[in-house]
């Protein structure tokens, strides 16, 4: 087996040039193109209305419901300068929704642009909710590595944050989108099942869903389930580092529910991931629950850390589960936020996710390391095929279905 002391970044490259990569969306969700690398390794293509064809009838699908926010707000400083604040997780209060529904007062990391010109104690931003104006200010409140903590205040205590951002925000496009944002971006970096608000980069993989789509699955016996993990900015942090222990996976957070892990613990085969974060939220619910079993332990906390699962000794699923839910019994608690800073690199033993839906993913990236973990080697072929076939790369672009070759 491969060590991951031993896995370079650079091994996991190819060339995208940049016309490849998908400005826009394509004008029907599901009318995107859909590659598929079958169980036997075959190559196949269809559009993205017609998957409900690859999958297995009765088979469990799972999808990451977190809603994008505007996360980018432009201030001016008093000499006419812009400085934009990107909002990437709360602080105070430390939870999303928390933070969101605060009034007055709250803080955030955020990275700053053009941060030599936040030379202002303060910045203002005139705001317009329906008929009313406030005042929304910024003010740093201590530097963290590349991001700085900002405390925003404002003057009416009648409007939340939610508000204000929804208002005044911009939809955090990836940067390799190299345009503004435009009004239509606020339905279309959406999936349509989205419903809680905290990520700052959408789970794209769920972008090519549509209503059609979804009954088509239902027809077929295919089980929805939905989890909640907040994609951070960090997912488009690239791998520098010349070996894959030296990069630093950033923290992510998730909802665990009672009820969700006595639904896994029922489980009895593995299950479809739309997107790399539905993938990552259940194999780090299993891991959790994993060290739980293992350990006896009855922490007051759950996160997974990095390189943990690599060093773990595996069980059975419902093993795993059954401590979880254990935990809730003695937490007494119905739902819990857990963290992971999991990093899916080739090596990694995949104990939830038999299929993957997935766009085409940026070269070099600890996302690309995850697929090439999923598919093996292949995933060369497979971009290969993508590349020579036209098909349209990263957020915006078109979907492909991965069967894992150890199947359930």
């Amino acid at each position: 087996m491969i060590s991951i002391k031993d896995i370079k970044p650079s091994e996991y490259s190819y060339e995208l040039p940049a016309e490849k990569i998908a400005s826009f969306p394509v004008s029907g969700r599901d009318q995107s193109r859909l590659l598929i690398y079958d169980a036997e390794g075959i190559l196949k293509e269809d559009i993205f209305k017609n998957i409900s064809g690859y999958l297995p009838v009765g088979s469990n699908i799972f999808f990451n419901n977190s809603r994008v926010i505007p996360a980018r707000l432009i201030f001016v400083t008093p000499t006419g300068g812009k400085v934009e604040l990107f909002c990437l997780k709360p602080i105070d209060p430390p939870d999303y929704q928390g933070a969101l529904s605060s009034k007055s007062q709250c803080s955030w990391e955020c990275m700053i642009g053009n941060v030599k010109r936040f030379k202002a104690q303060k910045l203002n931003l005139k705001v317009d909710i329906i008929k009313d104006r406030l005042i929304l200010s910024a003010e740093r409140a201590g530097k963290k590595g590349n991001t700085d903590n900002i405390t925003f205040s404002w003057d009416n205590d009648n409007v939340s944050f939610a508000e204000i951002i929804s208002a005044a925000g911009k939809t955090p496009l990836p940067p390799y989108i190299k345009r503004d944002p435009l009004p239509e971006d606020r339905d279309r970096y959406q999936t349509i099942y989205s419903k809680i608000e905290g990520s700052v980069a959408a789970p794209t993989a769920g972008l090519h869903f549509t209503n059609d789509v979804l009954n088509t699955l239902f027809q077929k016996n295919i089980k929805l389930n939905e989890i909640t993990l907040h994609v951070g900015a960090g997912t488009f942090q690239p791998v520098k580092a010349a070996f894959v222990t030296g990069h630093k996976m950033h923290a992510e957070y998730f909802e665990i529910t009672s009820k969700l892990v006595h639904e896994l613990a029922q489980l009895r085969e593995r299950v479809t991931c739309v997107g790399t974060t539905t993938v990552r939220t259940l194999e780090s619910i299993y891991w959790i629950g994993a060290k739980l079993a293992m350990y006896a332990e009855v922490p007051d906390s759950l996160h997974l850390n990095q390189w943990e699962p690599y060093s773990l000794n595996d069980c059975r699923t419902t093993e795993a589960f059954n401590a979880l839910v254990k935990w809730f019994e003695i937490k007494k608690t119905e739902k819990t936020f857990a963290s992971t800073s999991l990093m899916i690199v080739p090596g990694y033993r995949f104990k939830m996710t038999e299929r993957l839906i997935t766009n085409f993913h940026q070269p070099g990236s600890s996302l690309l390391m995850l697929i090439a973990a999923f598919i093996g080697d292949p995933w060369r072929h497979v971009y290969q095929y993508a590349m020579d076939n036209g098909f349209r790369f990263l957020s915006y672009g078109d979907s492909s279905l991965l069967f894992n070759p150890n199947g359930a």
